[in-house]
């Protein structure tokens, strides 16, 4: 075990975290996207697993270590319903509020439609499947900087 890291976070997701730069997209899904298909084609090339979490429980265990980039107006979005893009559906409001607590301000999601989203996930850095059973729990968080200490 470490100190001061979230146990939710296992050691490949650690150590991706840690690899990835300012600016980079990571994908979290839920268990009905293509996660291994789409995985392949991302910077890492293979699939990252926070399988016994919801999508909300692994966003906030991600941004417990992961700052979201400051310098676009959406670091993190979230996949269209089909055929009702301004429709957030419960997984996508329980993700919002904790990136809203994580942020301390509140900080709206973008939207991308569907196969857009599948195509931005196939040139992320890296895609992580959550155990998320619930339709449309798949977003994309853009990585931030941490400012040097004065």
């Amino acid at each position: 075990m470490l100190r001061n890291f979230d146990n939710r976070l296992n050691a490949d997701v650690i150590r991706c975290l840690r690899a990835m730069g300012h600016g980079d997209d990571l994908i979290i899904c839920d268990t009905n996207f293509p996660a291994d298909s789409v995985a392949r084609h991302t910077v890492t090339g293979e699939l990252l697993r926070m399988d016994n979490l919801t999508a909300a429980e692994a966003i906030d265990a991600i941004l417990s270590v992961m700052p979201l980039d400051s310098f676009v107006d959406t670091p993190a979005e979230r996949m269209e319903m089909v055929g009702k893009p301004d429709e957030i559906p419960p997984v996508q409001a329980e993700v919002q509020k904790v990136i809203d607590a994580r942020e301390g301000k509140s900080w709206p999601m973008g939207s991308i439609e569907r196969f857009a989203f599948y195509e931005k996930a196939r040139n992320a850095y890296a895609v992580i499947v959550t155990g998320e059973t619930r339709f449309y729990g798949c977003f994309v968080l853009k990585k931030g900087v941490i400012p040097p200490k004065a």
